[in-house]
């Protein structure tokens, strides 16, 4: 007997230093990877070591078992994480709890493995609180949109045992089950064979949903293709764009059987996930078709919003204290589209497949010398800004807050030169002040003279005005359509020339940096919508951060900079060295990844002034036809790197920097004449 309890007493300590081991491991890694520290007394809160959502645990299961203990506060699941944070009413529950479960075994009740719990005590504990993300651009989600009886009726309706036949194309992949109707996709090369249509065309039944969608305008015109899906528990689709070049705008997909929970990524980064409920219809069009990428995660469960409002609202937010595990269950999904028969000519030409084949013809390269550097100019400044003048200068009506403080600071009576004043919208924004402004597009200044304002044309490096005849200069989003460092070295100077000693000129130029100290700049146009906010479950303190105070920009051309006389690097800019290579047409609302570029401008309208017709041949991207209904310009742009329009002004003895800043994706400098 005596041996026997021996034995018994050697396991009990054998397993009570495993405990503590792997609640030193767990204290470890909580500090190592989140920056977590545990207590070593007790306290009101604890951190659960192998029961988080990452490792299958439920926010039902878990609640259930730590509420035996006491009154439970707080419960916060990170999502994907294999840990827990609980915080009771009194230090004595939570203690009772760490008493009762640390070294616990139990059973995942979803997926009937064992696991046991590790418990340590912390002092607090911060995490994300974010409110609900908006939906990508252009995306909506209709609950409902059928009945269960019409979901019954469309399921039954497609055969997954009879194989393939003369109606449809069905094959099985690695990843799914798939019938193709109207025309098959061809996964090799993601794409459909137009001049092949598949015999039947859309099956029946789809007409009266079809018909629904289209009197509620979910579409525009009836599809002629569909691909069902169906999704087995662990199964999902990689993130994809659906190919440019196959397909027109709207893309309509119906979810039967179950509900799913959907990734969206945006070329940036963002990511937004989105709950689809059982008989609900997702719908992409524009920016979300084109741009942003979707797909389903492989795996069995999904985590959703555990509260009843959470579920129901499309996207999912990453609140720690309201996510569960949701049981994935067999999918059928239908997603319907539109057979493409001209390219695609969208606003989206870095993930459009038709635009990239022919940017080859329209992509000047980096220029070497001044002739070179004059005509690309010339071709991709001067005479697309000939051509969008009317519809730029409707896009250009809302002074920018810090320019309008900068000219009524001014002394009255000062004469002030708008150099690259556009359509004249900062012109009359001080009446005490003598301005006068000049522009190189004709058409630009004439609509200042249609205002009644003062503007002559000339070329921001030759001024037709006496030197220091000025009492200040602003030059607004001009100096980036330079395209080498010594041409805005020179459009500087020629600044410093026009003021008077002790003068002062403002300068903006479009900034590398669109996301700065945090926070997206206004082009960026921030998707998520989401302020996150800091909380901790032993105060119930919250701290905001600073909310976005950026004033509304006026649109495509904030302001861009560059990199003159100073080594990149040096600035910590990753830009691409500016050598020999074809410049890129920017994707626009997203980050710069090169400092030259083509930033397209889409025509609206598709002519240039009443009566007048566009060269729609002067930048071709997609096909005739589609440029004739929307043509697209590209731009040059230098975007500035932090420090660098600074630098090339501290370069010129005759000028001091008084003030350099950032403002809505600018970098910006005020110099004064020396």
């Amino acid at each position: 007997m005596e041996l026997k309890a021996s034995k018994e007493h050697l396991e009990v300590q054998k397993m009570k230093k495993k405990v503590l081991r792997k609640q030193v491991r767990a204290q470890h890694t909580l500090m190592r990877h989140e920056g977590i520290e545990c207590s070593s007394h007790a306290t009101q809160s604890l951190v659960i070591a192998n029961a988080g959502l990452g490792n299958g645990m439920s926010r039902h299961q878990l609640l259930r078992t730590v509420e035996e203990y006491g009154l439970v506060e707080t419960l916060l699941m990170p999502p994907s994480k294999p840990y827990s944070f609980v915080k009771y009413g009194t230090t004595e529950e939570a203690k009772k709890a760490f008493d009762a479960l640390n070294g616990k075994e139990v059973t995942l009740e979803d997926c009937g493995r064992n696991i046991v719990l590790y418990i340590n005590f912390l002092e607090k504990v911060f995490w994300k609180k974010s409110v609900p993300t908006s939906l990508p651009p252009g995306l909506m989600v209709i609950e409902k949109i059928i009945s269960p009886e019409e979901e019954r009726r469309i399921l039954e309706s497609i055969d997954w045992i009879g194989g393939e036949d003369t109606q449809n194309a069905q094959k099985t992949l690695k990843h799914r089950r798939v019938k193709h109707f109207g025309y098959e996709f061809c996964y090799d090369n993601n794409n459909v064979d137009k001049d092949k249509p598949l015999p039947g065309g859309l099956p029946e039944f789809c007409d009266p949903f079809l018909e629904k969608c289209l009197k509620q305008g979910y579409i525009k015109h009836k599809p002629d293709q569909l691909t069902v899906n169906q999704y087995e528990p662990g199964q999902g689709i990689p993130p994809h764009i659906d190919t440019h070049s196959a397909f027109e705008d709207e893309i309509i997909s119906l979810s039967l059987g179950a509900e799913i929970v959907m990734d969206f990524k945006h070329p940036d980064g963002n990511t937004v996930a989105i709950m689809l409920p059982r008989c609900s219809l997702l719908v992409m069009a524009g920016e979300s078709r084109y741009l942003w990428t979707h797909g389903i995660t492989p795996r069995k469960y999904d985590v959703i919003q555990a509260s009843e409002l959470g579920q129901k609202i499309g996207t999912i937010t990453a609140d720690a204290g309201d996510l569960t595990l949701n049981r994935r269950e067999t999918r059928t999904s239908f997603t319907f589209r539109k057979v493409r028969k001209s390219p695609c000519n969208c606003i989206y030409p870095s993930v459009c497949d038709s635009q990239k084949g022919q940017q080859s013809r329209v992509q000047p390269s980096f220029p070497h010398n001044e002739m070179e550097a004059s005509k690309l100019e010339q071709e991709y400044v001067h005479r697309v800004y000939e051509e969008i003048a009317t519809h730029f200068s409707s896009t250009r009506h809302s002074p920018w807050p810090q320019i309008v403080e900068f000219l009524r600071s001014l002394p009255k009576g000062s004469i002030v030169a708008d150099v690259g004043c556009g359509n004249g919208k900062y012109l009359g924004i001080n009446e005490g002040l003598y301005m006068v402004g000049c522009d190189r597009s004709k058409n630009l200044v004439d609509i200042c003279g249609e205002k009644n304002l003062e503007a002559f044309v000339c070329d921001a490096l030759s001024v037709p005005m006496r030197s220091s005849s000025c009492d200040a200069c602003i030059s607004i989003a001009v100096i980036h359509h330079f395209s080498t460092a010594e041409r805005r070295l020179a459009t500087i100077r020629e600044l410093a020339r026009l003021l008077r000693p002790g003068g002062t000129a403002l300068i903006y130029v479009w900034a590398m940096e669109q996301e700065y100290k945090n926070q997206k700049s206004k082009y960026l146009k921030e998707k998520t919508g989401s302020k996150d906010k800091e909380e901790e479950i032993n105060t119930g303190t919250a701290q905001r951060p600073l909310s976005d105070q950026l004033p509304d920009s006026s649109g495509q051309d904030a302001v861009c900079s560059d990199q003159l006389l100073s080594d990149p690097k040096d600035k910590g800019c990753d830009a691409k060295p500016i050598a020999d290579y074809t410049l890129p047409i920017h994707t626009n609302r997203t980050s710069f990844h090169s400092q030259d570029l083509l930033v397209p401008w889409h025509l609206k309208g598709g002519s240039k002034k009443k009566g007048e017709s566009v060269d729609t041949g002067l930048f071709p991207v997609g096909s005739k036809e589609s440029q004739e209904l929307s043509p697209v310009f590209h731009r040059y742009y230098h975007v500035f790197c932090e420090g660098e329009l600074e630098a090339v002004c501290r370069s010129l003895d005759c000028v001091r920097v008084q003030r350099s800043y950032y403002d809505q994706g600018n970098w910006c400098v005020v110099l004064e004449k020396l």
